[in-house]
């Protein structure tokens, strides 16, 4: 019997040992739990607080701005009132008097009588009245005699000596995309750029003898469009309603050298003036001789040095 008792004592000890143990844990888990809880306290007062300091920087910065901003205005609302003042002043003196305009601080100038309002400024407008100004005489202006116009130069005589001609290279040729009739050429006239030109000579000159070949180019006729296409020179040719020829250069003459005429100045227009008809007026004097050479009023056309221009068998032609 008193084993069993001994055993029943000893095994109430440690389940109230063991609850003991529990409930010392518990303790210590609580007082963690509240010691979290005051942490978030402290956390969320310092948090309002520090809201709060920004709110009242915030504010006075605004203030301060608009302070600034108020100065400011003040400034150049002096600045104004000082131009306007001196902006009376100054045609008081030349005889202008003022006249305030209501519901504002401006005035206007006028010729007419006003009476000065309160609003005026008492110093400017009471001596505006007391200036009796007579009426300046006006100078009668002597009249300049009107200078004569330089007297326009003369233009230059209407020849040959106005068309630009010069010898070019074909560089590129082939058939005009909307005209069986016609060339498309690149000719090199010794400038930075090969001129476009549309020349009409497909039924009698075949594509073959075109290529790479020396001619003769009309430089200042004003560019035209042909189908579609600008053309800004004029191949030279002898021509009979039946056959075309192609002018030829003659030897050694390289692309961008000068075609003169026996007689003449050599004097062209940068472009020549089609109401004017220059080339219409020459071209009926322009033609071949009987030696095959181009000519103007029987006078050769010629590259200085080298040689005349020459057709291949068209004797006295038109040449065009």
């Amino acid at each position: 019997m008193l084993r069993r008792t001994a055993t029943t004592v000893r095994s109430a000890c440690k389940k109230y040992g063991l609850n003991c143990t529990k409930f010392a844990e518990n303790r210590r888990n609580m007082a963690d739990l509240q010691q979290i809880a005051n942490n978030n306290e402290r956390a969320e007062a310092l948090i309002k607080s520090i809201e709060a300091e920004i709110s009242g920087i915030q504010q006075q910065l605004v203030e301060r701005q608009k302070k600034e901003l108020i100065n400011e205005n003040a400034a150049l609302a002096k600045e104004v009132e000082a131009a306007l003042a001196q902006l009376v002043q100054l045609e008081l003196r030349n005889g202008k008097k003022q006249i305030p305009v209501p519901g504002s601080r401006g005035f206007c100038t006028s010729a007419g009588p006003v009476a000065p309002s309160a609003e005026v400024a008492p110093a400017p407008v009471a001596e505006a009245p007391k200036q009796t100004k007579e009426p300046k005489e006006k100078k009668v202006k002597e009249k300049k005699p009107v200078a004569e116009k330089p007297a326009a130069a003369p233009e230059a005589p209407v020849d040959v000596g106005r068309l630009d001609m010069r010898v070019g290279k074909i560089v590129e040729v082939g058939r005009h995309p909307d005209a069986d009739s016609l060339y498309l050429e690149k000719i090199d006239c010794g400038e930075a750029i090969p001129r476009t030109v549309v020349s009409g000579l497909v039924k009698f000159v075949p594509l073959e003898e075109m290529q790479n070949r020396l001619v003769v180019v009309m430089c200042n006729l004003k560019p035209a469009k042909m189908r579609g296409v600008t053309s800004e020179a004029m191949v030279m040719c002898a021509s009979t309603p039946d056959k075309v020829e192609v002018l030829s250069p003659p030897a050694g003459a390289v692309p961008g050298d000068l075609v003169h005429c026996e007689g003449y100045t050599r004097t062209p227009d940068a472009q020549l003036n089609p109401k004017k008809k220059i080339f219409e007026v020459c071209a009926p004097d322009l033609m071949t001789n009987g030696d095959l050479v181009a000519c103007y009023k029987g006078a050769a056309l010629h590259v200085p040095g080298k040689g005349n221009v020459v057709a291949q068998t068209l004797k006295n032609v038109n040449v065009k």
